[in-house]
């Protein structure tokens, strides 16, 4: 899998940013191996920078819908290979919007800050560009001083069936330590659920870029709840307990390799799963700029 970015600015006020996902799979099946390929814009938007606490966006974006979406999803990024079971609560199928969005820093203060974001998508049945008529919005306090971050979420499809979907997350990262603890809770009209996930890095053995302190051990607890027998959000079909044990390896130049075991139950059949990577992230300019 390849997931190209874009982030170009131009002038002082306005960046163009974009995604995309390139990926080719391979399966084994009864006559050796079986291929597909897809490749797709995640999203392709326009950032007007108003001030600090004022920025339009405009075009195809990710749903600010909790964190997982925009912050965590770039294969990069996540410190496990598959998503959060109830990362598509709220996302509306596509975990885009097609549309204008409202975001920035409401307050900024010495102790608190406030940020928001809010948004209207309309419906779109392109095929690079799906997106079902919508909104919705985010606001979360960040305290610097404990460098905890709370925050809630809500959108209402407006399209077909219409359903609202509600969201909460807790972020922690403290301070003088490299240890993380992010979760998020999210309920629909058919489901809802929870992660909590845990990662630390050690600086007792000559710091990160040791070998002993490349090594980071995760751990993420996930549930799930069927409210009723609807399909629709893609959550399983029956309640789901799930513990993910991971152990990541930072090498240098920003190349990782991803190792996890996760137990499932459900009354489905328990399963175990595990999984294995290497992600690498290059970055380069597009073209010269000029130095003040």
């Amino acid at each position: 899998m390849i997931e190209p970015l874009l982030a170009a600015p131009i002038g002082k006020h306005l960046l163009i940013e974009s995604r995309a996902t390139i990926l080719e799979t391979f399966s084994p099946d009864s006559n050796g191996y079986d291929h597909t390929h897809f490749a797709g814009f995640t999203y392709l938007q326009g950032d007007y920078i108003v001030s600090p606490h004022f920025t339009l966006v405009g075009g195809s974006f990710l749903l600010p819908f909790n964190t997982y979406n925009e912050r965590l999803s770039p294969v990069w990024i996540g410190n496990f290979q598959d998503g959060p079971l109830i990362a598509s609560l709220g996302l509306l199928s596509s975990g885009s919007g097609l549309g204008g969005m409202l975001r920035g820093s409401a307050v900024s203060r010495r102790k608190y800050s406030v940020d928001y974001a809010t948004w209207f998508s309309a419906r779109s049945d392109n095929e690079q560009f799906n997106a079902k008529r919508s909104f919705g919005g985010r606001a979360s306090l960040y305290l610097p001083g404990s460098r905890l971050e709370l925050g809630l979420s809500y959108d209402r499809q407006l399209q077909d069936t219409q359903e609202n979907f509600y969201g909460a997350h807790l972020w922690w990262e403290p301070k003088d330590t490299v240890f993380r603890l992010r979760s998020e809770f999210a309920r629909g009209r058919h489901a809802q659920g929870y992660w909590i996930e845990a990662d630390y890095r050690t600086q007792a053995f000559g710091g990160l870029n040791s070998w002993i302190g490349r090594f980071e051990p995760l751990f993420r607890m996930q549930q799930t709840f069927r409210r009723d027998n609807v399909a629709s959000d893609g959550l399983p079909l029956t309640n789901v307990q799930r513990a993910d044990f991971g152990l990541d390896y930072n090498l240098p130049h920003n190349t990782r390799i991803l190792t996890s075991y996760a137990r499932q139950f459900s009354s489905a059949g328990d399963t175990n799963i595990w999984e294995t990577g290497i992600v690498y992230r290059f970055l380069f300019p597009t073209w010269k700029g000029k130095m003040k």
